[in-house]
């Protein structure tokens, strides 16, 4: 499921729109589905719930992923902020 989780991951970058992103999820659902059906799984064999699943669980990771590397350019940008104004406040005082 790695292979899978990192065809997601990369599909999927972090300036993209909750929109853009869920069109990719979509896309990624859809995909499984037709595999399932080409597979010939009937609806209630416990594999195909276990791939809904995973395919839904690593979209929860890679949501996570963003809305961490969204924080971390959120923090990177207040600390770079915050380091400004201390130099603009420090060169005042001389």
């Amino acid at each position: 499921m790695s292979d899978f989780s990192d065809l997601v991951a990369k599909a999927i970058q972090p300036s993209m729109t909750r929109e853009e992103r869920e069109a990719v999820y979509t896309v990624v659902r859809q995909a499984v589905l037709r595999l399932q059906e080409r597979e010939a799984l009937p609806p209630d064999d416990p594999r195909v719930a276990l791939q809904r699943h995973l395919v839904e669980e690593t979209i929860r990771d890679v949501e996570g992923d963003v809305v961490r590397y969204a924080s971390l350019r959120k923090l990177e940008a207040a600390f770079a902020a915050q380091n400004a104004a201390d130099k603009t406040s420090q060169a005042g005082r001389r």
